[in-house]
């Protein structure tokens, strides 16, 4: 009976059985398409499971974002979850795929210098709608199987089609990009979650530990970092940073090109 009894419950849930006063327990009826689920809601769908957990993750960050979390926010059980979506990695791996479709790079500009530049800014812009999906996507070793963002790889790889490089040069390059990009997401993105977890900003942080860098810097170790801060105080803005690490990656691009076309 304490079998019987939890499998219902779990059936119940899952809007896949109702009770009928006087009768008992029976099978629910099936939506029509397009009509919603048992409680009248729209129906359970893997697209409508996806885009609840970006919502998620958007707001509070990737680590809140689990199977049973979803299911509380669609006012579902965690095992109706688990007949659309296998399980929280290909969840990720959905919504990795799900943000980078959002907005097409379209086409395919003249010139390798304004594409590469149009595809790093165009990749800045996704991690700023998606914080998290710095930390979904940062293993290079064991890439996510996403459609997507694999479009948006071939994309990088036509714009370099004229240059005359080595393809693996060509395929070096859009990585090198891509950890800039990335690289510069992920430590916004623990810098929000460093500001989460203690309620400091980064200037307050930064006043609250000065006394112990001051106290190493005392120590004379240190003679050429210390002289970049004699006259003028230093800012890490990460948006300049960028730009920095773009221009410069460009550039030195700009010198392969030549030397191969020589």
């Amino acid at each position: 009976m304490a079998t019987a009894t939890k499998a219902l419950s779990v059936l119940r849930g899952e809007g896949l059985v109702r009770a009928v006063p006087g009768v008992g327990t029976v099978v629910a009826e099936r939506s029509a398409p397009g009509r919603g689920d048992a409680g009248g809601g729209p129906a359970l769908s893997r697209g409508r499971i996806v885009r609840t957990a970006i919502e998620l993750a958007d707001a509070e960050g990737l680590p809140a974002v689990s199977m049973r979390r979803v299911a509380t926010v669609l006012a579902t059980s965690t095992m109706a979850l688990y007949r659309h979506v296998p399980g929280k990695a290909e969840l990720v791996r959905l919504m990795s795929d799900e943000a980078f479709a959002e907005h097409p790079l379209g086409a395919v500009p003249h010139g390798w210098r304004p594409g590469l530049e149009l595809a790093a800014r165009w990749l800045r812009s996704v991690y700023g709608r998606h914080p998290w999906l710095a930390q979904a996507v940062a293993s290079f070793t064991r890439p996510t199987a996403s459609p997507h963002a694999m479009r948006y790889t071939e994309w990088v790889l036509r714009v370099l089609a004229g240059t005359g490089l080595p393809p693996r040069t060509k395929l070096h390059i859009h990585l090198t990009l891509f950890a800039h990009v990335q690289g510069l997401a992920m430590a916004g993105e623990l810098e929000s979650q460093a500001r989460q977890d203690t309620g400091l900003s980064a200037e307050e942080w930064m006043e609250r530990n000065e006394p112990h860098f001051d106290a190493i810097s005392a120590s004379g170790d240190y003679p050429f970092l210390n002289s970049l801060f004699e006259h003028e105080e230093f800012e890490l803005d990460l948006g300049i940073l960028f730009e920095f690490g773009l221009r410069r990656t460009l550039d030195g691009i700009a010198v392969m090109i030549g030397e191969t076309s020589a």
